[in-house]
């Protein structure tokens, strides 16, 4: 096994090294790890039913699923904390994309957070990873993802995911054309 594809079967755990923005919430950072149904390689406009997006369950039972997430930590970039957390959670490895977006919340206990979400186009999925063992991960529709997932601004980023892929299509030179689909 190559050195470059071994990865820690270890989640990093501890608070010591997190970090916090100026209002004192506690930063945290995920991926909305997906993939396409089918071969990907045209220039029409993706549909929505052609994107899959993977969920993970909760560590607490009966929770509900999510995207992966976690603590940003002081010794790395946002996107290495984003790539790290859906190995760790969810056992992929992909292509960290353009951020999008930031969102404020609180969870039940009033703890303040400050929370980043990347799309992560995912190009190996892991048969051992770090919480194997205390989550599951699955593949869903868009439409499932909406349905299941416990969070409203983890929801929120779906939308700017789905709306980001559906209105870019690709060139056979994998180049992107950004726009709209048309009614003609």
């Amino acid at each position: 096994m190559e050195l470059q594809n071994m990865v820690a079967l270890v989640s990093r755990t501890g608070r010591e090294m997190q970090r916090y923005n100026f209002h004192g919430r506690r930063q945290v950072v995920g991926c909305i790890p997906y993939r396409y149904k089918d071969n990907h390689g045209t220039a029409s406009m993706v549909d929505e039913e052609e994107i899959e997006v993977l969920l993970i369950t909760s560590q607490r039972k009966g929770k509900g699923m999510l995207f992966p997430k976690g603590g940003w930590e002081n010794d790395e970039t946002i996107e290495d904390a984003a790539l790290r957390e859906t190995i760790e959670e969810a056992g992929v490895v992909g292509i960290v994309e353009h951020k999008l977006g930031k969102w404020d919340f609180e969870s039940k206990n009033d703890t303040s957070y400050e929370g980043h979400m990347f799309p992560l186009l995912v190009e190996e999925q892991l048969e051992f990873w770090p919480e194997k063992d205390v989550r599951q991960r699955l593949w869903v529709s868009v439409r499932e993802a909406r349905r299941v997932c416990q969070y409203w601004w983890m929801k929120e980023a779906l939308e700017l995911l789905v709306d980001r892929l559906t209105n870019e299509a690709k060139t056979d030179n994998g180049s992107i054309i950004h726009g709209r689909k048309s009614n003609l």
